[in-house]
């Protein structure tokens, strides 16, 4: 459901690197990495169709008993819950229950007025405009709290629209309970039901479902949150809130099944298949993010709840699937399904501390001097300082940039790069940070 944010960032080389492609030893390291540092545990699992390149656990599944986890263990998946919810409507339309271009509000029809021209397609989408209820101020004591779909819905009915349907793209878990809502309207099912008839059982998938706190689950994984001291016991949340938006479990072996039966045909017809990773705005499809760099396809999508952070990623030319499954918030599964992916496509990973520092006269530092805004509020200064160039974001501190080669540089504190960019006559008139698996450029100013 909700998005984890922290610095971080997994360094890719897309230079090939044969000894390093598709080893399992490599792929160890690069999670490895982030396990020594204290930012990841959980499950990971890489796949070329049905060939598992490599499959392992790290950490505990529950950390008072120091049991381990492993590719049976059973993680909350946050967001990555999405794209179930986004087939099981497509399994509706397929079935003449709904039309994906009807308003919401003929099939719920004690939507408010103003929803009068929000889709279905709007709702998969996240271009409704409804206000995601999970950013309100309230939302930190109302998630421990038993709901309805009438009580969720209740939260953000009354609320205005945030822009005009269809007119752009801003991610809300609020249409996605509507759409839990419909899936329950159109099938006489309770959404729960209705993923495990048509969803798992059909795939194999034996060890995946609804979460409840009350369920006694074998091999759950518990959750958990950093603090200065180390992992805590993650908060509460009563799994009634996130349903369709966020409230599945699954298993990174389970998960592999998925991939393989939905982009193997299994579940959707050829066209609504194609419908789903065809993006509408923003790289946003339905239920997935869909990337197409230097002509290779990412399917993708992260979740984040309390206590676990996740990432499905699926390359559909390859037939490349990355699994990675944290009960630790914060960043890492994002970083490393992004540096696995590359690992699995042939590609190299560099890790911090493989990082070497080039050397740079003074005088060229001087070309990078400038403010370089990443947003209107949120600039990269860099100045040259006893013939070191350093970068300050704003209202933080100083840091050196180290260079790695001409026009890139690496910090040390954090695992981030700075890319500077030039025109056509040589002069520097940008940067790139690349950095918790995001490029973000920011123009020179």
């Amino acid at each position: 459901m909700r998005r984890y944010a922290a610095i971080a960032l997994a360094a890719l080389a897309l230079a090939p690197l044969p000894a390093l492609a598709q080893d399992p030893a490599r792929m160890d390291a690069v999670v490895r990495d982030d396990v020594d540092k204290g930012e990841f545990m959980g499950a990971v699992l890489v796949a070329r169709d049905g060939d598992v390149l490599f499959d392992k656990g790290y950490g505990s599944a529950n950390l008072e008993w120091k049991i381990a986890n492993d590719g049976d263990t059973k993680f909350r998946l946050g967001s990555v819950t999405k794209q179930f919810t986004a087939v099981a409507i497509l399994l509706l339309q397929e079935r003449g229950k709904l039309t994906l271009d009807a308003p919401v509000k003929t099939y719920l029809p004690d939507a408010p007025a103003i929803w009068d021209k929000v889709t279905v397609r709007h709702l998969l989408t996240h271009s409704a405009g409804i206000p995601n209820f999970t950013n309100f101020p309230d939302y930190g004591t109302t998630k421990t709290l038993p709901a309805t779909h009438a009580s969720l819905i209740a939260r953000f009915r009354d609320k205005p629209l945030e822009f005009a349907p269809g007119e752009k793209f801003a991610y809300s878990n609020s249409g996605y309970v509507l759409l839990s809502a419909i899936v329950e309207k159109l099938s006489g099912q309770s959404y729960a039901d209705f993923v495990r008839e048509n969803l798992f059982k059909p795939l194999g998938m034996a060890d995946s479902g609804y979460d409840s706190h009350a369920a006694i689950l074998p091999r759950r994984a518990a959750g958990y949150s950093p603090s200065k001291d180390g992992p805590v016991n993650a908060d509460y949340i009563s799994m009634t809130i996130p349903q369709g938006a966020g409230a599945l479990y699954s298993t990174t072996r389970d998960l592999l099944k998925w991939q393989r039966g939905l982009y193997g045909g299994k579940l959707l017809k050829p066209a609504t298949l194609a419908a789903l990773r065809t993006p509408y705005k923003d790289g946003y499809a339905l239920g997935v993010f869909v990337e197409n760099k230097d002509g290779v396809t990412t399917i993708e999508h992260g979740g984040g709840i309390e206590g676990f952070n996740t990432s499905l990623a699926y390359d559909p030319d390859r037939k490349i699937t990355v699994v990675v499954l944290g009960n630790l918030n914060g960043p890492s599964p994002g970083k490393l399904s992004k540096s696995l992916m590359t690992l699995a496509r042939g590609g190299a990973v560099v890790l911090p501390g493989e990082r070497k520092a080039a050397t740079v006269a003074p005088d060229q530092l001087a070309e990078y001097a400038g403010v370089y805004e990443l947003a209107p509020t949120f600039a990269l200064t860099m100045r040259v300082k006893d013939g070191k160039l350093m970068t300050q974001a704003t209202g933080q501190q100083e840091f050196e940039l180290f260079p790695e080669s001409k026009d890139r540089f690496f910090l040390k504190v954090v695992d981030a790069q700075v890319e500077f960019t030039r025109d056509a006559s040589g002069k520097v008139t940008g940067a790139i940070l690349h950095q918790g698996g995001r490029s973000m450029p920011a123009p020179r100013k």
